[in-house]
C-alpha cells in the first residue's frame, strides 16, 4: 500500500470515529505520571490500527462495500460493476477474438495502459480515439446495468411474474460454479477471481448478479415476443429496403489480379513492384474480358473458367447482399436473368458475373419443441480398436433413453404444457428453459436429421419423434408453421427497432450517472 492510500485511509477510517494515533500520542504526554505505560499503549494502538487498515485493504472490503456507481436511485459497489465490466469485456473478446490485434488491443497487457486507435474507434459504437480500453469497457459496462436495472424496474412496476425457467437456470448456474471450483480444488469465490482476473469478486456478488441478468433476459423476451406486427405492416417495411431480405441465384468467376512474390537467391520474400502489381491486375482484367466474352458466344463459364490458373469459378441459389461492387450489381432493380457483366472490386480481383434469379423466401419457418439427450462420455479415443462399436452403442442407449421419455410423456397427459414440463425437466439443450422450444426456425439453421424431421412437407402441429444426430438423441414435438421466413427477418428487424426505442425510453429518465471513491477498484 502507497504511502499517500495509506494516509487516506486513516483519514477514511477517522471520519468514521477512530482515533488519530497522533492526537493519542499528544495526550499522553500531558500525562508524565503515565507516560511510560501510556507510551506502549500508544504504541501498540497504532500497530492494531495499521493492521486493522492492511486487513480491510487487502480483503477488499471496501471494494465490496463503498459505492463505486450510482445509477439513479441504485448504489453499487466495485464488485457488483465489475461483474458487467468483466462481462462486457468477455463478451467483445469472443465476438472480436479475430481482430483484437487489427483493433490494437493487447489482451496480455493492462487496459488501463491502452488508448483506442482510430481504427478501433470508427469500428466500435461509443469507442472514442485517445481514451483507454479500459475506459469504453467501463462505459460498456454502466450502460449494460443501466439497461438492465431500467428493465428489471419496469418488470416490477408491471408486476411481472418470471417464468419457472429463469429459477431453473439460475440454479443450475450456481451448481456449474460450484462444480468448476471444486474440480479446480478452489472455493467458487477464489475460481471466480481466477478465471475472471477479477480481485474483488465474491460467490455471493456473482450469483446476485447472474439472477439479475436472467430477469432481464426472461422480461425482454417477453416484451419482444409479444410484439406483432400486421401483413400490410411488414409488407410495408420489406419494400423499404427489399434488397436486405432478397436472396440471388448467380454464378461467378472469380480472377485473381494479384502479383505473386518471389525469392530471392537467399530465400527471402520479395515483394511485388507497384509495375508487377499492375501488370498483374491488368491481365485479370484482360482475361475476364476474354471469359465474358466467350460466355456470351455460347461457352459454359465453369468449363471456360478451367482452362485459367488465376481464374475460380463458384455458383449461388442464396447470396445475400453485403453492399460491395458484386452484389450491387447482383441486386440492381434493373437486373433481368441471363445478365451478364465483369465487375471489379475495387482492388485487384475481376469477377465474371452471370445473374439467374432474385427472390425472397416464401415458405414458412417453423416452431418445435425437442429434449437432447446426450450421447454418453466415451472411454476411448477415435484412433482406439473398438471405438466405433462404442459409438454406435452411445448412441443406441440415447435413442433408448429419448424413445423411452416420449413414451412417457404418451401416458401422461400429452399436451405441448406437459412435454414442455419433460423438457425442463431432463432436456441437456439451453432451450430447456423454455420448455424446449424453438420459434422461427428457418431451413438449414439446425443440424440435418432436426431439419429434416421438421421441414417434412406431411409435418403437423402435435407430431411427436425420435431423430438422433451427432449430439445425440432428440425427442420431438411439432408446435406448427410461423411466418414465412423473409416476413420473420422483416419483424426482427422491426423488433429492434422497437425494442431499442423502448430501452431508450426507459433509461432515460437516469439521467447521468455518478461515479463514486471505490470505482478505482474495477477492472
Amino acid at each position: 500500500m502507497s504511502a499517500s492510500n495509506e494516509k487516506r485511509t486513516f483519514q477514511d477510517l477517522g471520519s468514521f470515529g477512530q482515533t488519530d494515533p497522533k492526537t493519542a500520542r499528544e495526550a499522553q504526554q500531558r500525562k508524565a505520571e503515565k507516560r511510560s505505560n501510556l507510551l506502549y499503549g500508544t504504541i501498540a494502538v497504532v500497530f492494531v490500527l495499521v493492521a486493522v487498515v492492511s486487513l480491510i485493504w487487502n480483503s477488499n472490503i471496501l471494494a465490496r462495500t463503498l459505492p463505486a456507481v450510482t445509477i439513479g436511485d441504485e448504489t453499487y459497489t466495485a464488485a457488483e460493476v465489475d461483474f458487467y465490466y468483466h462481462n462486457v469485456y468477455q463478451s467483445f473478446l469472443s465476438n472480436y477474438s479475430y481482430y483484437t490485434s487489427y483493433l490494437g488491443l493487447n489482451t496480455s497487457e493492462s487496459l488501463r495502459s491502452q488508448t483506442i486507435d482510430e481504427t478501433a474507434a470508427a469500428m466500435l459504437d461509443g469507442a472514442e480515439a485517445g481514451s483507454t480500453w479500459h475506459d469504453y469497457f467501463l462505459n460498456q459496462a454502466i450502460q449494460q446495468m443501466t439497461t438492465i436495472q431500467a428493465v428489471l424496474e419496469d418488470a416490477e412496476a408491471q408486476g411481472f411474474v418470471y417464468p419457472e425457467g429463469v429459477e431453473a437456470q439460475y440454479q443450475d448456474s450456481v451448481a456449474s460454479l460450484e462444480q468448476a471450483a471444486t474440480a479446480s480444488a478452489l472455493s467458487p469465490t477464489e475460481y471466480l477471481r481466477s478465471s475472471l482476473g477479477s480481485s474483488v469478486m465474491t460467490e455471493e456478488i456473482y450469483n446476485a448478479q447472474v439472477l439479475r441478468m436472467l430477469q432481464y433476459t426472461a422480461y425482454v423476451n417477453n416484451y419482444t415476443n409479444n410484439l406483432t406486427y400486421t401483413d400490410e405492416a411488414l409488407e410495408a417495411a420489406y419494400a423499404e429496403d427489399s434488397k436486405l431480405y432478397d436472396l440471388v441465384s448467380y454464378e461467378c468467376v472469380t480472377v485473381s489480379g494479384t502479383a505473386e512474390s518471389t525469392t530471392d537467391e537467399e530465400g527471402n520474400t520479395v515483394s511485388p513492384t507497384e509495375e508487377e502489381s499492375a501488370a498483374a491486375k491488368e491481365a485479370a482484367e484482360s482475361t475476364a474480358n476474354e471469359l465474358l466474352a466467350a460466355y456470351r458466344a455460347g461457352g459454359d463459364l465453369e468449363t471456360l473458367a478451367e482452362g485459367h490458373d488465376k481464374a475460380t469459378y463458384s455458383s449461388g441459389t442464396n447470396g445475400t447482399y453485403l453492399d460491395d461492387e458484386v452484389t450491387n450489381w447482383l441486386f440492381d432493380e434493373a437486373r433481368v436473368s441471363g445478365d451478364s457483366a465483369v465487375i471489379n472490386n475495387g482492388a485487384s480481383n475481376y469477377y465474371v458475373l452471370v445473374f439467374r434469379d432474385r427472390y425472397r423466401e416464401e415458405y414458412n419457418t417453423i416452431d418445435v419443441r425437442h429434449i437432447l439427450i446426450p450421447l454418453g462420455e466415451s472411454t476411448l479415443s477415435s484412433t482406439d480398436e473398438g471405438y466405433e462399436d462404442e459409438q454406435a452403442q452411445l448412441k443406441a442407449d440415447a435413442k433408448a433413453q429419448a424413445e423411452e421419455l416420449l413414451e412417457q410423456w404418451k401416458a401422461g397427459e400429452a399436451t405441448e404444457e406437459s412435454f414442455a414440463a419433460l423438457a425442463m425437466e431432463h432436456s441437456s439443450d439451453s432451450s430447456k428453459y423454455t420448455g424446449g422450444l424453438y420459434t422461427e426456425v428457418y431451413h438449414d439453421q439446425m443440424v440435418t436429421t432436426f431439419n429434416d424431421w421438421c421441414f417434412d412437407p406431411a409435418r403437423q402441429s402435435g407430431d411427436t419423434g425420435v431423430v438422433e444426430s451427432d449430439y445425440g438423441a432428440h425427442v420431438m414435438y411439432f408446435v406448427g408453421e410461423d411466418l414465412p421466413r423473409w416476413a420473420s427477418q422483416v419483424a426482427y428487424d422491426l423488433k429492434t427497432e422497437d425494442f431499442n426505442a423502448w430501452i431508450s425510453d426507459l433509461s432515460a429518465s437516469y439521467g447521468a450517472v455518478s461515479h463514486n471513491f471505490a470505482m478505482k477498484f474495477v477492472g
